[in-house]
């Protein structure tokens, strides 16, 4: 005689009949959660494998085809440009009930296809790449078609979703502050010649300050030893300056120790604004500093809702995000 099997998958209602006990207490015991006793907890378990029973997660994701889970891929082992990124990208996924695996690539390109390779078989929805430069990137390369997007750093090719930074408008900010205090002599102290931020944040301030520009911008290090030899180079000038509009905070942290060790108060005699606002320069100067935040936290989550939507289907538009600034000491006084 045939039997007729039917199948239909194992509810949680199910567990809790057999267990003898409420949805919600099936719940708090299949989850760890609740004061139970041990023997409630158990016996709960016990129906649930007996029943074959799977919990939410993984049976939606057998039923949609979907593992809700996203991949990361930083150059950024310090972490520096890549955690608010990553916190960003957090609240948005997590309003899909995304969960997001982190990998270093640590810039080695081996090490990157690893992680590729591995997110691919681990059957991820997407991936975000991100890292610690605004220098574009060639696209990744997967072996199975995966939405991607890419945050802070963007591909090089156009038709790849990329949410960048708008450098150059942040810088004006800058310029614009410094131009509403009265200054009229600025100079422009920023960062590597080919590094794109640095070239963006010195085309934005110079489009802003016009002629109260002093000389043209002076490319260097991301670094204080450079915002102090700057100083030193603008002294050697033959205008002085009442303003110097840096390129990170780490420059303009030089800068103000180099004028305060000559003798000029920061903002009396020369006001100085930086860019990044990192904590751990920004408000350690003396005094702190007025700085662009990158506001890389949004970018981030511009950046999931971005994936959620490659996700489901959709096509959204690469797209800058616009700094803000944050005034402090170095160029209004205490």
């Amino acid at each position: 005689m045939a039997v007729e099997h039917t199948t239909r998958s194992v509810r949680i209602t199910d567990v809790a009949a057999l267990a003898g006990v409420s949805i919600g207490t099936a719940s708090k015991a299949l989850n760890d959660t609740g004061q139970l006793r041990e023997e409630t907890r158990r016996r709960v378990k016990d129906a649930a494998e007996k029943l074959g029973f799977v919990g939410d997660a993984r049976a939606r994701a057998l039923s949609s085809g979907r593992t809700f889970t996203v991949g990361m891929i930083t150059t950024d082992s310090f972490g520096r440009f890549t955690m608010p990124v990553l916190l960003g990208a957090e609240d948005a996924l997590s309003a899909g009930e995304m969960m997001v695996l982190v990998g270093d690539t640590r810039d080695d390109h081996v090490r990157e296809a690893h992680y590729l390779r591995s997110l691919v078989a681990r059957g991820v929805d997407g991936i975000v790449v991100t890292g610690r430069s605004a220098d574009a990137r060639l696209s990744i390369e997967v072996p199975l078609p995966v939405p991607v997007v890419y945050a802070l750093t963007p591909s090089t090719d156009p038709s790849d979703v990329s949410i960048t930074l708008d450098d150059a408008a942040g810088a004006a900010a800058a310029a614009t502050h410094l131009l509403g205090l009265g200054r009229r002599r600025i100079a422009v102290v920023t960062g590597p010649e080919e590094a794109r931020s640095a070239v963006e944040r010195a085309r934005g301030a110079a489009v802003a300050l016009g002629d109260r520009m002093v000389g043209a911008p002076v490319h260097g290090e991301w670094s204080e030893r450079w915002g102090r030899q700057a100083v030193d180079l603008l002294d050697r000038s033959s205008s002085a300056v009442d303003a110097v509009l840096c390129g990170n905070d780490q420059i303009a942290r030089g800068v103000c120790d180099r004028l305060r060790e000559t003798g000029r108060s920061v903002p009396d005699d020369v006001a100085v604004t930086g860019y990044d606002d990192w904590d751990v320069v920004a408000l350690a100067s003396r005094p702190p500093l007025t700085t662009v935040d990158m506001r890389l936290d949004e970018l981030g989550r511009i950046a999931g809702r971005a994936l959620l939507e490659l996700v489901a289907g959709g096509r959204p538009a690469s797209t800058a995000v616009t700094p803000s600034l944050v005034v402090r000491e170095s160029t209004v006084g205490a």
